[in-house]
């Protein structure tokens, strides 16, 4: 039986190992990357932060923030998830983990989950911290059109910085490294499937 995006993913995260960073100088934090299915496609949830916020003005990112003392992660990611869109821990399935990261111009340490959700949904955006909600295809991120890497230097040191276009918005640092993996598991999977041989017929 042929699985769906959905199921396949859920596999995929469920079958490797997470790479963890275990650092105590550096502040954990985590994100949900919201995905949901939308005109029969799924879709990733992004938000455009507002200039009002501690830190990232302005940049697109995932719902998430800083890990509060004795908090698990995962709860991190649906507690910020519920104070920055209003969404509600009992509307998200975890499909799983990806590989926790360091951002290059902060000492915070992300651990990404992934997560699917309803939709429509009646998002109840935190004004403070979100200045627009952004739906974006998995396709476009799939494409690899809509893809860069620049080498930009980083205390003495040459760093690759991943962007992600989608029409006027520009998706790079933390966030498009976090969607370079998943795409990058997806699109294994995908060519993994492909050469599979098929049933045999008759059989």
């Amino acid at each position: 039986m042929k699985l769906n995006r959905e199921e396949r993913i859920e596999e995929i995260l469920a079958c490797r190992d997470k790479a963890c960073i275990e650092n105590p100088g550096l502040i954990r934090a985590a994100v949900l990357i919201p995905l949901f299915k939308k005109n029969g496609e799924f879709h990733v949830l992004l938000t455009r932060r507002t200039d009002k916020v501690g830190t990232h003005k302005g940049q697109i990112s995932f719902p998430g923030g800083k890990q509060d003392e004795g908090e698990a992660l995962l709860s991190t990611a649906l507690r910020e998830a519920r104070e920055e869109m209003g969404i509600a821990e009992k509307d998200v399935r975890i499909l799983g983990e990806l590989d926790d990261l360091c951002t290059f111009s902060s000492d915070f340490c992300i651990s990404p989950f992934v997560g699917l959700i309803p939709y429509p949904y009646a998002f109840k955006i935190n004004r403070h911290e979100i200045e627009e909600v952004i739906e974006v295809p998995l396709s476009v991120f799939l494409d690899e059109t809509k893809f860069r890497e620049e080498l930009r230097s980083r205390n003495g040191e040459m760093v690759s910085v991943y962007f992600y276009q989608h029409g006027e918005h520009t998706i790079w640092g933390a966030t498009a490294r976090i969607l370079r993996q998943l795409m990058d598991l997806v699109k294994q999977d995908e060519a993994q499937s492909q050469s599979r041989p098929g049933p045999i017929k008759g059989s």
